[in-house]
């Protein structure tokens, strides 16, 4: 019993650990965004691509390159 218990924790360890590289892989091409919260507590997200976000990505980008 002992033996199976230590194969099955090392199995749920290395598929995790697999799981999160593949996810960490896909995830690392992610795109700017923009998150707009508001007073009310709400939240808009804003992918890149989109007009608005688009804007106000070219400002951003313009900030931090005259804060550098």
């Amino acid at each position: 019993m002992g033996k199976r218990r230590v194969a099955t924790t090392l199995l749920v360890a290395l598929g995790s650990v697999g799981g999160a590289v593949l996810w960490r892989l896909r995830s690392g091409k992610s795109r700017d965004h923009v998150d707009l919260y508001f007073a009310d507590g709400s939240m808009v997200s804003l992918a890149e691509g989109s007009p608005e976000a688009n804007r106000l990505l070219g400002i951003a980008r313009r900030i931090l390159a005259q804060a550098r």
